[in-house]
């Protein structure tokens, strides 16, 4: 991994990483796991310094279809 090309790492806490994930689920109907859950956490805090109208595309680098029968899913219908 070439570090020039990274611009900052944004740690997320464990328990936003879980609360967004599910919140995904729940509200959009979007499955993704924990990686998914930290990659909006970080974005959303990314969101609150931008430049106004700035344009964000933001991937969900996992899928919570392996997740459906962890503690992750358990309270999502």
């Amino acid at each position: 991994m070439d570090a020039g090309n990274i611009d900052g790492i944004l740690p997320v806490a464990g328990e936003d990483t879980l609360r967004l994930s599910r919140a995904l689920a729940n509200r959009e109907g979007i499955l993704t796991g924990t990686s998914g859950g930290a990659t909006l956490a970080a974005a959303l805090r990314v969101s609150e310094i931008a430049k106004p109208d700035s344009v964000f595309l933001v991937m969900l680098p996992d899928t919570g279809e392996r997740y459906l029968s962890t503690p992750l899913f358990a309270d999502i219908p």
